[in-house]
């Protein structure tokens, strides 16, 4: 096979691309021209509805929010890699079981180390 036959390969899917972005660029543009622009005042105002605003919308959420959830990812995450461990049981022996009992330990470390922070006090 010579160095040309690779790119030669790639033609079809560059002239798929930009078929593709061609399509979506007429798409817009049609919707663009047919479309009616009949703007007025309460269809302008904020959320389309005229309904006025009544604070603002960026709120500052505590920090213990962000740290709940992400511990909520990383129990979480500790799920997605124990069901595989749980099906591969048998196979990994001892070793597997080591292994997935340092990696819960870990977490519950982790775990300890949030409460007594005071991150996980429920009120």
């Amino acid at each position: 096979m010579g160095s040309e036959a690779a790119p030669l390969n790639y033609i079809p899917i560059l002239i798929f691309i930009v078929i593709a972005f061609a399509f979506g660029a007429v798409q817009i543009l049609l919707g663009r021209i047919v479309r009616p622009s009949r703007p007025y005042r309460a269809k302008l105002a904020p959320y389309e509805s005229g309904s006025p605003l009544f604070s603002d919308a960026r709120v500052q959420f505590p920090i213990r929010y962000y740290i709940i959830a992400m511990l909520f990812v990383i129990f979480d995450i500790e799920i997605v890699f124990m069901f595989p461990w749980a099906v591969a049981f048998k196979k990994l022996g001892l070793v597997g079981l080591v292994e997935m009992v340092v990696f819960i330990a870990i977490l519950i470390v982790g775990f300890w180390y949030a409460w007594k922070k005071g991150a996980l006090e429920w009120d």
